[in-house]
């Protein structure tokens, strides 16, 4: 019988992890208009403390001793905490914050959804969850390198649900994210594909710590706590394996 890798192609992984967005997207917009209100705000909270476990993994190599005994003592924290500084520093000049909800007003006039709609939350919370991961650059990397899709075939099916219960009560926003997704997910390929193995774990490790850091800041906004605005915070993403390998150079 024949398997997922039969019909795979350079990029097929990140086309396949649209497709499955876009599904799990139309699949929750519909159940979620047979919501009431009370039930959707409970799916955004159920979302929000879910959002808070993933990061929780997402921060676990922080007291990996293959990640830390990379680094002098006391330098993983301190690596983090400057690249968290130094990306939120560059985001904030570039007011990255302000583009993507731009970019979320444009793309809600193009799917006709009305302004009291949370279009703009859904684009923002599920663009920025699907993109932060290990995942999302370890498969793309490997798609890139003709190292097989098996890690987007997996991320896909864990973006599938999570579109789905996003969708239900963020709405149409959340198929809007797609666009950030196949981007930075097809940078990776393209990178992989030039380069193949770029990263060390470490390096990947410290941009899943950053990512984690910034899936609180999202759990934070969809349980209405504090709106941080993790868009500013995005370069510390590509600055972290840089600053990590600085450090581990010392």
């Amino acid at each position: 019988m024949p398997n997922v890798e039969s019909f795979s192609f350079i990029g097929s992984g990140t086309l396949l992890n649209v497709i499955a967005i876009l599904i799990g997207a139309s699949i929750g917009v519909a159940l979620g208009a047979r919501l009431q209100a009370s039930s959707q705000r409970l799916i955004t909270d159920v979302l929000g403390l879910v959002t808070a476990l993933g990061a929780v993994s997402a921060l676990s190599p922080l007291w990996n001793p293959a990640f830390r005994e990379k680094f002098a003592e006391g330098l993983p924290l301190l690596v983090i905490l400057l690249t968290m500084i130094i990306g939120g520093l560059i985001g904030s000049a570039l007011d990255l914050e302000t583009k993507l909800d731009h970019l979320g007003e444009y793309l809600r006039g193009k799917f006709r959804a009305s302004k009291e709609s949370p279009f703009i939350e859904g684009f923002v919370s599920s663009s920025l969850l699907f993109v932060i991961g290990p995942l999302a650059i370890l498969g793309s990397v490997s798609d890139g390198a003709s190292r097989g899709i098996d890690q987007l075939v997996l991320k896909s099916s864990l973006d599938l649900f999570a579109a789905m219960a996003f969708a239900s009560t963020l709405g149409w926003g959340v198929a809007a994210s797609i666009i950030p997704v196949a981007i930075y997910q097809g940078a990776w390929t393209a990178i992989g594909w030039f380069a193949g193995n770029v990263l060390d774990p470490y390096q990947i490790d410290a941009m899943s710590i950053v990512g984690g850091l910034l899936l609180i800041g999202i759990a934070l906004r969809l349980l209405d706590m504090k709106k941080i605005a993790i868009a500013n915070l995005l370069p510390a993403l590509f600055l972290a394996p840089l600053i990590a390998f600085l450090a581990h150079s010392i």
